[in-house]
C-alpha cells in the first residue's frame, strides 16, 4: 500500500525548492540534477496516479511514463510553478490518456465470471488494505472538484495556492472545497462508527 500521508509545510517547500533546481538544472543538460528530480518527487506522482487512475497494478507504469514525458519536455520547463505542480499536470495528462486508450480497447476474459476472478485476485490481509479500500470508498462519495482538491492539498500536500493553479480555480474556491470535503468526510465517517 502507498503512503498517504504528506510532508509538512516546510519540508515540501525545501523539497519543491530543490526539486525546481534539478529540474532546471537538468535542463542545462545534468544527468544527476535529471537523477535528484525524479527521485524527490516519484512518490508524489505515483500517489497522484494511483489516484487518479484507480489501478494499483498499472500506477507504476503511468509514474514511468510520466516522467519520461517530463524528461522528454524538459527543455520547455522554464521554473514559472514548482517542479511538482509542474510534473502533476503531466499525470494527468498521462492517466487521462491511458484511460483513452483502455476504453478504446475491448477487453477480453476467460472467466466464466470475470468480476469474481478479479475479486478474488486482489491482496487481502495486508496491514491497513482494509482502511485503504474504506479510504477510497468515502473519497468516491465526494463530488469530483472535491475530491481532487482535497487530494492534491491532503493528500499530495500541494499548498492550497499550489493546487488553486493547478485546478485554474481561485485559492477561496479550494479552500472552500477542502472544508466541505472534511465535514462530508467527518459526518460519513462518525456515521459508520455508530454504527
Amino acid at each position: 500500500m502507498i503512503s498517504v500521508l504528506p510532508a509538512s509545510r516546510a519540508d515540501r517547500a525545501s523539497v519543491d525548492a530543490s526539486a525546481t533546481a534539478w529540474a532546471l538544472a537538468a535542463r542545462a543538460g545534468d544527468p544527476e540534477a535529471a537523477d535528484h528530480f525524479v527521485r524527490a518527487l516519484h512518490g508524489d506522482v505515483l500517489r497522484y496516479v494511483t489516484h487518479l487512475s484507480g489501478d494499483h497494478q498499472t500506477a507504476h507504469d503511468l509514474t514511468q511514463d510520466t516522467f519520461a514525458r517530463a524528461l522528454g519536455s524538459l527543455h520547455r520547463f522554464e521554473g514559472r510553478a514548482s517542479a511538482r505542480t509542474w510534473l502533476l499536470s503531466i499525470a494527468r495528462r498521462a492517466v487521462a490518456d491511458s484511460l483513452r486508450r483502455a476504453a478504446a480497447r475491448p477487453r477480453i476474459a476467460d472467466a466464466v465470471d470475470w468480476r469474481t476472478a478479479h475479486e478474488c485476485a486482489q491482496p487481502r490481509g495486508l496491514p491497513g488494505f482494509d482502511d485503504g479500500v474504506a479510504l477510497l470508498d468515502l473519497l468516491e462519495t465526494l463530488s469530483e472538484e472535491r475530491r481532487e482538491a482535497f487530494l492534491l492539498t491532503q493528500v499530495v500536500g500541494l499548498s492550497y495556492e499550489e493546487a488553486a493553479g493547478f485546478l485554474g480555480c481561485p485559492v477561496g474556491t479550494v479552500r472552500s472545497r477542502v472544508s466541505r470535503a472534511r465535514a462530508v468526510l467527518g459526518g460519513l465517517l462518525r456515521d459508520a462508527e455508530a454504527l
